[in-house]
């Protein structure tokens, strides 16, 4: 019974969310006030039952209820609760029931922090998120109905759960990278609101900028985490392999990350609008280019969840209607979007700019990169593979370009910069950043023309941030005094930007100065990863709650000392029977040892895959910096005051008012 509740429940949701399209909308368009309140209630109606369909397929999860097809095919008995839990969003129904239920949950954050907004964008943005929502659901009650009977005969303990999947990094990595993708539903909301109303002032960027901060800072802590899950679980070592699941979640981060800043300069100086319109579509269509590729059966990953053709056909009729539609908008709105404006060739704004020329070309090679071989492949003009190489070459370029404009924007300023006063500042820094840089080479004992590059770069963006922030805490009172008075999205910004920098030091330094090794080792053999002393003691075997593994230990030693013991597994999961390698590491700050048991070669000999990692957890250290920045700036003050007047908002920014376009003159 309580499956055919949770039906019952998907189908009232869909239809609060049928109403929550239409009555709001239509009361703004016709200025019935009776209309748009009822945007807040339905929002709270659609979450309820949503979140009540979800609650019972957990229920049917722990509960072992394999009468419920989609739980017979992803857990089992033997399964501890908490991989139950998990197993929910383990399979294409379940992850796409997450899916809706973050973004009812987004669409209620929006109602319920959004009361200080005025009543008719609020009333058109939730609308917006409600067409949104009828087409998700639609989608899984008309294709991928989690609560569907496994009729007539039900299976004692179920299939499992794939064993890949049973493990932390899978419980927490979709729900962040969800909150992320669909976080961004609501910056595209906004933007489809300004358009409809040609509100698209300073006071606009404001109310949609936190939202898309919270968006991105979430989807930045879920790649890192899928990131983080890859290098220890797979047991490869690896931590970004361009497989295109990656890069289906790296294309709305690198269109976000420009929307971001995009938003920035239309708030603060009502310019780029053509931009932040663009770029919240953008990045909204490209989360849903990413449903699309991992549920349509379009890729084969280990990421990719459906193979169903009907389900490729509704998704891509779904995202061809969002992005149509909202050009065809953009399109007939174009004159309220039109701005002039004047600034300078060194200007903050031109940094800004040329940011986002480069992030927005990155997006569409890491596009070109991932759907050129499967339109290939479609069109059965033969089969080609992208890979590695011409990631790294084409996007490492661009990736070092951005980190050197932006270490010397920083120092930038509004409107216009004096070349000389600009060069000045930058001198000190880029000593700095060249002594440092060297001093790096050096001591990893080796010199490569794009690690130089790659050090260099995250360095500058370091110095030039530090420096920067030690410029503005000068104060009469104090350099503590001067730090205190610095706002939070000011402190955000920091933090991002050492973030970066962190990430791209850290992939640098991994990816030329790494030590992998695949050797052939018995129980007392010795080999070196780096400057380290790998012994094999012995292997031993041990069960788990639904396995079995073998596994050995390992001594590893730094000039004739033990420092760890490590205790990689090859594990045998009976019911699916599948096996696993469970890898095992020494971590550091500063380095890892990575150590992972492969085949049986003979009786007692092993294939072993010994890596030594320098600086690999810098990649999700500042990923987590870098969020970290994104919630703290969201906090600051003048999020929480409410906007009282459109013109007052529009001069302390110096915009323009809604749909007057203006010289900004330099």
């Amino acid at each position: 019974m309580f499956p055919e509740l949770g039906q019952l429940a998907l189908i009232l949701a869909l239809l609060l969310a049928v109403l929550l399209s239409v009555v709001p909308l239509a009361g703004a368009l016709t200025g019935r006030d009776s209309l748009q309140a009822f945007a807040r209630p339905l929002a709270s109606g659609m979450f309820v039952f949503t979140g009540l369909a979800f609650a019972i397929l957990t229920h049917a999860f722990l509960v072992d209820d394999f009468s419920v097809a989609y739980v017979a095919n992803n857990s089992n008995s033997m399964l501890p609760w908490y991989y139950k839990f998990s197993a929910v969003w383990g399979g294409h129904e379940g992850s796409l029931l997450l899916w809706i239920l973050m973004l009812a949950g987004w669409i209620l954050a929006v109602a319920i922090f959004s009361r200080k907004l005025p009543p008719v964008m609020i009333s058109q943005v939730l609308s917006v998120l409600g067409m949104v929502a009828v087409g998700f659901l639609l989608f899984i009650i008309m294709t991928s109905n989690p609560f569907d009977r496994m009729l007539p005969n039900i299976p004692a303990d179920g299939r499992d759960l794939n064993p890949l999947l049973q493990d932390i990094g899978l419980i927490m990595h979709p729900p962040m990278l969800y909150m992320g993708y669909v976080g961004f539903s609501v910056a595209f909301a906004f933007a489809i609101a300004a358009l409809i109303n040609g509100r698209l002032d300073a006071a606009w960027a404001r109310w949609s900028r936190p939202w898309t901060t919270v968006a991105w800072s979430f989807l930045t802590i879920g790649i890192a985490l899928g990131s983080w899950w890859a290098y220890y679980e797979l047991g490869w070592g690896g931590w970004w392999f361009w497989d295109p699941v990656e890069n289906a979640s790296l294309l709305p981060w690198l269109s976000g990350t420009a929307l971001m800043h995009s938003l920035a300069v239309t708030e603060k100086r009502g310019v780029f609008k053509s931009w932040t319109v663009l770029l919240a579509i953008v990045t909204f269509a490209l989360s849903l280019l990413g449903t699309f590729l991992v549920r349509s059966g379009v890729l084969t990953s280990v990421h990719a969840f459906a193979s169903d053709p009907e389900r490729g056909s509704f998704l891509l009729m779904l995202l061809g209607i969002t992005v149509v539609g909202s050009l065809a908008l953009y399109a007939f709105r174009a004159p309220v979007v039109h701005v002039r404006a004047r600034y300078g060739s060194l200007s903050r704004e031109i940094f800004l700019l040329l940011n986002n020329v480069l992030l927005v070309s990155a997006t569409a090679l890491v596009a070109l990169g991932t759907l050129y071989p499967l339109v290939l492949d479609y069109l059965e003009l033969g089969k080609l593979s992208i890979g590695e190489p011409f990631f790294n070459a084409t996007f490492s370029p661009l990736a070092v370009a951005t980190g050197l404009l932006l270490g010397a924007g920083i120092f930038s300023r509004w409107k216009k910069t004096d070349g000389g006063w600009l060069a000045r500042k930058l001198l000190w820094p880029l000593a700095v950043s060249v002594l440092a840089t060297a001093a790096v080479m050096i001591g990893y004992g080796g010199f490569a023309p794009w690690a130089f590059l790659g050090v260099f770069t995250a360095v500058w963006v370091t110095v030039a941030t530090l420096w920067d922030l030690w410029d503005k805490s000068s104060s009469r009172k104090g350099r503590l005094h001067g730090l205190k008075r610095q706002s939070r999205s000011y402190w955000g910004m920091v933090l991002g930007h050492l973030g970066v920098a962190m990430v791209m030091a850290g992939a640098t330094v991994v990816s030329n100065y790494g030590v992998e090794r695949d050797v052939r080792m018995q129980p007392g053999d010795t080999a070196m990863a780096g400057d380290y002393e790998i012994v094999f003691n012995y292997i031993g075997e041990r069960s788990g709650p639904n396995f079995s593994a073998q596994y050995g230990e390992f001594e590893v030693r730094l000039d004739g000392e033990t420092i760890a013991e490590l205790h990689p597994e090859k594990r045998n999961y009976s019911v699916g029977m599948s096996v696993m390698t469970e890898a095992d590491i020494d971590a550091g700050l500063f380095r890892d040892v990575f150590v992972a048991i492969g085949e049986r070669i003979s009786d007692d000999a092993w294939a072993i895959r010994l890596q030594y990692k320098p600086l690999v957890r810098w990649l999700w250290l500042g990923s987590l910096v870098m969020a970290i920045g994104g919630f703290l700036a969201i906090s600051d003050k003048r999020y929480r005051i409410r906007v009282k007047d459109v013109k007052a908002v529009e001069q302390e920014s110096g915009g323009t008012a809604a749909g007057k376009p203006a010289e900004v003159t330099g």
